[in-house]
């Protein structure tokens, strides 16, 4: 199988060669003073039950097209309706037809920390994305070097954003410690095969167990049931879901019972 992975990045790099050329980092950081902000990692912290992350995705390489009458501001309430913490809005545009605009246009309606869903591979992302009105951005692990890491990170803190640090293996586990005012979200999801495994929330878990900051599963939870196999297992309470919700008959009603887990 081609590395999937490999093949998102490459398109992601030369999509910003041609945003860079659109939008100077000057007029980025103008617009970013007409949004409104919210933190998305006290969010989380400060909840005492469980935190859904819920996502909102047209499409995945996995499962192709996802929602096929897709309006990105009525699955947002409907997840703040039904108990959302937090929003995560795939902003990746070949890959998963997802767009920018739609965390401004949510913002402008709906008072929720959002997160922009990408793969961010430079700095320029992070101004670029926060002019758009997100709280938080994602550093994926297996698609950085250290160095690129720790860049991104930095000026993630520079701008007042949380981030969530995704791992996927054990060693990416052990990397992702030192990045303290992080959250660490464990994917269930083999970003290079695509393939599922819960169990990888709780191998990982032994791992970052120590990490201040709040742990996530993504990821392969398709029902309650799958949630509270995770919380009973490691005490995880923080779920970023997205496709069981996006294809349920009853949104509402899976999120109600993920939300009661630990009750």
């Amino acid at each position: 199988m081609t590395n999937i992975l490999e093949n998102i990045i490459t398109n992601k790099k030369n999509s910003l060669e041609r945003i860079k050329k659109e939008k100077s980092l000057d007029t980025l950081e103008k617009n970013i003073k007409g949004q409104i902000f919210f933190n998305f990692k006290e969010a989380i912290q400060k909840n005492n039950d469980v935190s859904l992350i819920a996502e909102i995705k047209k499409a995945s390489p996995s499962a192709g097209i996802l929602v096929n009458r897709f309006n990105h501001l009525d699955i947002a309430k409907m997840y703040v309706d039904n108990g959302a913490t937090c929003l995560s809005v795939l902003t990746e545009e070949k890959h998963f037809l997802g767009k920018l605009d739609y965390i401004q246009d949510i913002k402008k309606q709906i008072k929720v920390p959002i997160l922009a869903k990408d793969f961010f591979i430079d700095p320029f992302q992070i101004a670029l994305s926060k002019s758009y009105g997100c709280d938080c951005i994602l550093i994926i692990i297996a698609a950085l070097n250290g160095a690129q890491a720790d860049e991104i990170y930095s000026e993630a803190l520079k701008h007042n954003l949380s981030v969530i640090v995704e791992v996927h293996d054990q060693k990416e586990a052990e990397a992702a410690l030192k990045f303290d005012r992080a959250l660490i979200g464990i994917n269930n999801r083999n970003l290079k095969t695509l393939e599922v495994s819960l169990n990888n929330t709780i191998s990982i878990f032994e791992v970052i167990k120590t990490h201040k900051g709040p742990i996530i599963s993504e990821s392969g939870i398709k029902t309650a049931d799958d949630a509270k196999y995770i919380y009973e297992k490691t005490g995880i309470k923080n779920f970023l879901i997205g496709e069981s919700l996006l294809k349920s008959d009853n949104p509402g009603e899976l999120m109600n019972k993920l939300i009661q887990i630990n009750q």
